[in-house]
């Protein structure tokens, strides 16, 4: 997803349109939150 929106990103802003350099920076900023917030804790359960 990061790779993604660094891509939307840079077409954005080489081609001058706005929308995609917004979907970018917002693909960007959802890649990276999901990438440093582990989902479902990081504690391993032994039983």
């Amino acid at each position: 997803m990061v790779v993604l929106g660094l891509i939307l990103l840079i077409i954005g802003l080489v081609a001058t349109i706005k929308i995609l350099t917004i979907i970018g920076i917002i693909l960007l900023i959802v890649g990276l939150i999901l990438n440093f917030v582990p989902i479902g804790g990081t504690r391993r359960r032994f039983y």
